[in-house]
């Protein structure tokens, strides 16, 4: 009898056999492509904050609930740091846990769900108002560059208005500050400072207006998502600043102000000028100006120098008039006598040119012997001034010459003796008898002997 023995079965070729791991790789891929990216609005609940600072939580309604993570690159753009029973939206993508088979969420995007009604009316309005232009760049108004006065529409009791005073107060305290008070938060707070917009344009004493609030939640600054507010900041006649929040709040009234700055205080340095900037500009100015002014003294002063040269290679007495007088009045004396002298001549000489082409030689001629004479009768008038100034002035001086001079002493009756060799005689004890002697008059001269000398 013959023993069979049974084979296995060979692997039939057509079986494609999965692992968990490839299932659950797979499954995983098709759930991301097939749903793309969706929006889910739930409650928080058993969330959890690992050391990885990955967030995990559940989203829940009243019949299922679904695990999600947001990892901690998107988590860290979030606002705020969610809680268990918080209402949210998100945005998310659908995928899979694979070591655990678990299909999850992963969160891109988190947001208060009141917040995000709030998110969605303040885009609709925002659209509405850029359509209608209320937004565009060219309906902008330049802000003054120094305003004398600035408006300010704030909280009275906020940290905003507080840091606005002090930051003009240091910046530029020369402006003036009117406060318009009003309510930044709560149900009349958008009417209030509406109509505090209304009410300075209608005043027309400030120059530019600061509107502004201290940062809060998107609830805390709805008061400047207001339809009217914008409206109003637009219809204003003044230039309007908005300093809302912080730097990554935006408000209505940041676009429909003629500038947006990110803070009260940027709001406050914009605008006004730096006043250390401008006392250090002035003072380049100032000495600037005080540069010029000595190059042009000097230069006045090297041609002055250079005029009394020639005026003392012409006549001592001029020179000697020259030296006598103050440098500061001959200085300005000579610039009007060179302006006008320059004038003259410009004249002259557009005189001459006209004539030049409307006279004949022999005309000409005549004119200039006639001019000749003229000139020759001036400049003899002008000696003779310049020479009556300066005797003038010589007499006083040639009075004190003599008065001082010895000479007027010998008009009194008194000589000078000396002896023959020249030497003059004091003392009479110096002279021997028999010593011939000279006396100096007034007018002449003596020649004696001495007979005697008495001590």
């Amino acid at each position: 009898m013959d023993i069979l023995t049974a084979e296995p079965h060979p692997p039939r070729p057509d079986r494609d056999i999965y692992s968990v791991s490839r299932l659950n790789r797979e499954v995983r891929v098709l759930l991301e492509r097939g749903f793309g990216s969706l929006w889910l609005e739930a409650e928080i609940s058993n969330f959890s904050r690992p050391s990885s600072g990955h967030w995990y939580f559940s989203l829940k309604d009243a019949a299922a609930q679904v695990r999600c993570a947001m990892f901690r690159q998107r988590n860290m753009l979030a606002r705020f740091t969610p809680r268990d029973g918080q209402k949210v939206l998100v945005r998310a993508r659908i995928g899979l846990y694979e070591p655990r088979g678990e299909y999850q969420l992963l969160v891109d995007h988190i947001e208060d769900a009141g917040q995000g009604a709030l998110r969605r009316q303040f885009e609709e309005l925002s659209a509405r108002l850029a359509a209608e232009g209320l937004f565009a760049a060219e309906r902008k108004r330049p802000l003054p560059r120094l305003p004398k006065r600035i408006g300010v529409i704030t909280s009275p009791t906020g940290a905003a208005v507080r840091d606005i005073v002090h930051v003009l107060a240091r910046r530029f305290p020369a402006s003036a500050v009117l406060i318009f008070p009003v309510a930044v938060q709560g149900a009349q707070a958008a009417a209030e400072i509406t109509a505090a917009v209304a009410l300075a344009g209608r005043r027309g004493d400030c120059d530019v207006l600061i509107v502004a609030r201290g940062g809060g939640s998107l609830e805390d600054l709805w008061a400047f998502n207001d339809e009217a507010l914008a409206r109003a900041i637009v219809a204003s006649p003044i230039p309007v600043v908005s300093g809302v929040g912080h730097e990554i709040d935006f408000t209505i009234a940041d676009f429909a102000a003629d500038v947006r700055a990110p803070t009260p205080s940027a709001a406050a340095e914009i605008v006004v000028p730096d006043g250390a900037a401008w006392l250090q500009s002035l003072r380049a100015g100032e000495a600037s100006l005080a540069r010029a002014i000595h190059r042009r003294l000097q230069d006045r002063r090297e041609r002055l120098r250079w005029l009394q040269g020639r005026a003392a290679l012409v006549s001592p007495a001029a020179r000697l008039a020259q030296r006598m007088q103050h440098l500061d009045d001959l200085e300005d004396r000579l610039l009007r006598a060179l302006r006008q002298r320059t004038t003259d001549l410009r004249s002259s000489w557009i005189e001459a040119r006209s004539r030049l082409w409307q006279a004949s030689p022999v005309s000409r001629l005549r004119d200039d012997a006639a001019r000749h004479r003229a000139l020759v009768v001036r400049l003899q008038a002008a000696q003779k001034r310049r020479l009556s100034a300066a005797r003038e002035r010589l007499l006083p001086l040639q009075r004190t010459l003599q008065a001082v001079s010895p000479l007027a002493t010998l008009e009194r009756g008194y000589a000078i003796v000396s002896r023959a060799d020249g030497t003059i005689l004091r003392d009479a004890a110096d002279v021997a008898p028999g010593t011939l002697i000279e006396a100096r008059l007034a007018t002449g001269r003596l020649r004696a002997q001495v007979e005697d000398s008495k001590p």
